[in-house]
């Protein structure tokens, strides 16, 4: 799905961690997020301020845990993403009662606050 947008797929979960925050994501947070270890996402994020993806700021809330943000290329890239994906998930769902979408998305938001602990 990303291929096209020459993005992978790691990259691309990058990007939508942060467009869903709203004012930014610790590498930690992000990390946290995806599953990850706090050094793969820290690589990742290094090479995507290089690419001008990312932009790393300030953070008012910790002195050495900078927040990570969309530049604008990159919130470019996660419109283009959505335009892609959204269709897909639209057409693999369609045939699926939205009871049990809603169903199954609590499940997993419980799964994920249990395992977060």
């Amino acid at each position: 799905m990303t291929e096209t947008l020459g993005l992978t797929s790691a990259r691309w979960k990058v990007i939508g961690v942060i467009a869903l925050s709203n004012a930014g994501l610790t590498v930690p947070g992000i990390a946290r997020v995806l599953g990850q270890s706090r050094q793969a996402v820290q690589r990742l994020t290094d090479v995507m301020v290089q690419d001008g993806l990312v932009a790393y700021h300030e953070n008012p809330k910790h002195k050495r845990s900078v927040l990570v943000t969309l530049t604008e290329t990159g919130k470019e890239a996660y419109h283009q993403l959505r335009e892609v994906q959204d269709p897909w998930a639209i057409r693999n769902t369609e045939d699926i009662p939205t009871e049990e979408l809603e169903t199954a998305l609590r499940l997993v938001r419980r799964l994920i606050k249990k395992f977060d602990k």
